[in-house]
């Protein structure tokens, strides 16, 4: 698969540091480690597309429910960025400092809500909401939660969801090796916070992934 100058000079490219995970992980067989690392980069692409997806199904989501209560205009809503959690550390990321600097750029809700962290949705679906947001309009902006699921059960279950979500995000992200984790257990994941927005947005996401392919033929 790899020629000899392949195998002499990836290495180098990839870095020793980086490089190590991936002989470790191959028995320190240098052709195996290359190959564990290629498709580590497939595995990681082929993930970008049900992530975006969830992210996309999930901000529609939230910005439905918050809508409901605060109106259109709600990122210049002195009330609804109030009500947002303030984290306990300064270097923390603050969901009220990043609704104010987005939406003093940005001329429209729409832009506002493109140019947010994904952290930022993941912080509105925190135990402060439940009386405004989620009792009210959870089941009504995820319909594909079971009903029996009392709102604030469901919307503590969506927290850390999004949460292990957002951490698996970030190493994709940073180009991190992620060939140890249960990814067949990620992409469910994924799959499941797809279909509270819609279940037909899920078996769609099925029709459409390459994750169980590439799972499949791992080197």
């Amino acid at each position: 698969m790899f020629t000899a100058d392949e195998l002499r000079d990836l290495p180098v490219v990839i870095s020793a540091p980086r490089f190590a995970t991936y002989l470790r992980a191959s028995a320190n067989d240098v052709e195996r480690a290359l190959e564990l690392y290629h498709w580590n980069l497939e595995v990681s692409a082929a993930f970008i597309v049900p992530l975006q997806v969830c992210e996309v199904a999930v901000r529609n989501g939230v910005v439905e429910a918050i809508e409901a209560v605060h109106g259109p205009n709600w990122p210049w809503s002195n009330g609804f960025i109030r009500s947002l959690p303030v984290p306990r550390l300064a270097h923390h990321y603050n969901p009220q400092t990043n609704l104010r600097s987005v939406a003093a750029l940005e001329p429209t809700t729409g832009k506002v809500v493109a140019s947010l962290n994904f952290a930022f949705w993941e912080k509105t679906l925190t135990v402060g909401q439940d009386a405004r947001l989620w009792i009210p309009h959870l089941h009504a902006v995820f319909p594909g939660i079971a009903a029996a699921t009392p709102a604030p059960a469901a919307r503590a279950g969506a927290f850390g969801a999004l949460q292990h979500i957002r951490h698996f995000r970030n190493r994709i992200a940073h180009h991190e090796p992620i060939f140890a984790r249960a990814l067949a257990d990620d992409y469910a994941r994924i799959r499941e916070v797809i279909g509270w927005r819609r279940p037909v947005a899920a078996n769609w996401m099925d029709k459409v992934e390459r994750i169980t392919g590439l799972l499949a033929a791992r080197p």
